[in-house]
This record gives C-alpha cells, structure tokens and sequence, in this order.
C-alpha cells in the first residue's frame, strides 16, 4: 500500500476510572486474549502498510512491553518496521505531548524520511476490522484533502464521547462537532484519517508554529471549510472503549456468536503477541456457559455469560455471571462476582461478594500473592 501508519496510543481517558490508573486505554486487555491495538495494527498489516508508527505517552510499561516485537504483526521487514515514539527532551523541546497533533509534531522527522505519498492515521483504542485500501481508494476518488472514516451510533450510545460529523449526498463533511452534548446527527468519526503526507507536514507545521496541538479542532474542525474533508462510512462491527461502559459492552460483545466469527473466523485474521501456556482447565464441579475462557485458566465453580483472562484461577463453589476477569487474577473459594471487571493480577479473597448494582463496579484489589 502507499501510505505510512501511525497510530495515537498515547492519551488517557478519566472515564476508564480505575482500569487507566497502569495503562494505556490502547493496551486494554480485549476478548481474552488481545490488546485494544492488536486491532488498528492487525488492519495496518493486513492492509499492505509496511511502515507503522506507534505513538505512546500516558502509562506505556506495559503497551511497550506488548510491542517488544513486530514479528507478531508481521512487520519485521527489510522495507518498513514498527516504531514505537515517546515524548523526548531535546535542546529545543520539553513538553510531553500536548496534543495528538503535537505527538505528530514532535516526530514529524519519521514522516519527512518516509517516502509513501499518503498517510493513514488511527487510534489505539477502536476495535474493527477495516481494509485501509479502500478508504484511500475512496479519498483518490473524492480528491479529497482529508478522508475522515465515520461510522453510525446506534440509539441510547453516548453521543458526546465522539465527533460528530453531518455529511451531505457526496460524502463531504459540511459540519465536524467534537464531543456535543445533543446533536441530531448519528455519524461519528471513528479517530481514522487519510491524508497525503506531504500535506499533513505543512497542517501539522503551521499548527505548530501557532501554538494548536489537537489534531480534530486544529485541523479539522479549523480546515473543514477550507479544505475538501470526505467521510467514508463503515457499514461493519466498530467499537470505542473510551469508557468504562463502552469497555465492558465491547467486550460482551464477543459473547454474540456472530461478533466472533467476523473477528475470529473471517479473513483477515487479527493477530496478537502470543504466550505459551497450557490450554485452560476445568476442574470436576466446573460449570461454565455462554463464557470466553482464556488459555491457562483453571476453573472449579460456576462461570456464566463472562469473560476471563489469560491465568486465572476460580476456587470452589465460586458464581461467576457477567463479568469480565482481567489477566492473572486469584479468585478464593465461596466467592460471588456478578456484573463486574476485576483488574488485574488481583487476589479476591475467599468468602468475598462484589456485585455491581445499576453500574458496572469495577474490583481492584491488594495481590496478596506477590506482597512481600
């Protein structure tokens, strides 16, 4: 493909509540055993994008650690590579990213030795799957300036959470509204961008030199009439976890038979960095339905309607229905957990109860298992 990848994985979002509190909303653990990135990733690479750039900031430990290598997305090539920028202290520069048009200002360097004449731009933290190719298709057939992919809201979801974009019958974007408390359009922007490169330098250049760091007011919303902005809608499954609502939805959503086949079944493939370990067990006196059960699991009591992570243990006579069970979490014996997300590498004592009542409560507790 003739386009360079970069991808914003750098922000933090308060509303992920206490989830954000040791990482990036781009390295939220998705369905079982993917990160929130795999996705954007697997659909550069799938897309013929050779040359990926991740742009990290806020929390990044353990999304570095996820990206140690690019051989899980097939970019260890001769030709291209994924790279991987943080905020960097320079004779000229001291701010951390200031915005997701600054964290592209800061490593302009990456776009101006690149040489693929357009650029593709997404977030870390949308779940899809989307042939890139088509969209610049699209944007070669348009002229356009910019190519904003959009996707419908269905009603009841927060519509402030997005930007909000009114399309008329071309396809070109007459109005872009960011985070709007009512509105009554239902196309949002999904934080996916086509742009020339050679433009993209000059926007994001002079938005720099006039002190403007958002990517969606300083260019967007700033050059909406002045440039020719398309939106390319997406008529397939595509998600935000920016919430933690939208999280815990996203992932029941992989319950749903036919949200796994498009995701697991259905060329292309979405890829992941892979552990080695055993496949899950199921003790006698396991009861376990409607659930995702990730590998190295050992699963004594009753598991209904949820998810769970990668290493985790359920004691015995344990009722687990509706919840979604980070990596590496100990549950003890007698313990019930209805309608919640239990982070990571916790221990939840024996005898416990945590039930989420008219939201989803969110269990963050001591691990005793690694105290010393």
């Amino acid at each position: 493909m003739r386009a360079v990848g970069i991808i914003l994985a750098g922000g933090n979002s308060h509303k992920m509540r206490e989830l954000s509190n040791k990482r990036a909303v781009a390295a939220m653990p998705v369905a079982g055993s993917f990160r929130s990135i795999d996705f954007a990733l697997s659909n550069m690479t799938n897309s013929g994008i050779q040359k990926v750039a991740v742009l990290t900031q806020y929390n990044s430990r353990s999304l570095h650690e996820h990206l140690s290598s690019s051989k899980w997305w097939d970019f260890g090539r001769k030709q291209g590579g994924l790279f991987v920028f943080t905020p960097t202290i320079t004779a000229g520069n001291n701010f951390w990213y200031r915005g997701t048009a600054d964290s592209i200002a800061q490593n302009l360097d990456f776009l101006k030795r690149s040489h693929e004449p357009y650029v593709v731009i997404a977030s870390g933290d949308g779940i899809y799957k989307l042939d890139y190719n088509k969209v610049l298709e699209y944007h070669i057939d348009k002229k356009a300036d910019i190519t904003v992919v959009c996707a419908d809201v269905p009603d009841g979801d927060d519509i402030s959470r997005f930007g909000v974009v009114r399309i008329n019958d071309d396809g070109r974007v007459e109005s872009f509204e960011e985070k709007p408390m009512a509105t009554s359009e239902n196309a949002v922007s999904t934080g996916i961008y086509v742009i020339r490169r050679r433009q993209l330098i000059e926007m994001i250049e002079k938005a720099a030199s006039e002190d403007r760091f958002d990517f969606v007011n300083d260019i967007l919303v700033r050059y909406k009439n002045a440039k020719r902005i398309y939106a390319y809608k997406m008529d397939s499954y595509w998600a935000n976890i920016s919430t933690v609502d939208a999280y815990y939805k996203t992932n029941m959503d992989f319950l749903k038979p036919d949200v796994r086949d498009y995701f697991f079944r259905q060329y292309p493939d979405v890829y992941s960095k892979i552990e080695d370990m055993p496949p899950a067990k199921y003790n006698p006196g396991a009861d376990v339905k409607n659930s995702l059960v990730s590998a190295g699991c050992i699963i004594n009591g009753v598991v209904e309607n949820s998810i769970l992570f990668k290493k985790v243990f359920v004691g015995q006579n344990c009722v687990i229905k509706n919840s979604i069970i980070l990596n590496d979490v100990y549950i003890g014996d007698n313990t019930r957990i209805e309608n919640c997300i239990v982070e990571s590498h916790d221990t939840i004592r024996a005898n416990s109860v945590h039930i989420g009542e008219g939201a989803i409560k969110v269990v963050v507790e001591t691990n005793e298992r690694y105290v010393m």
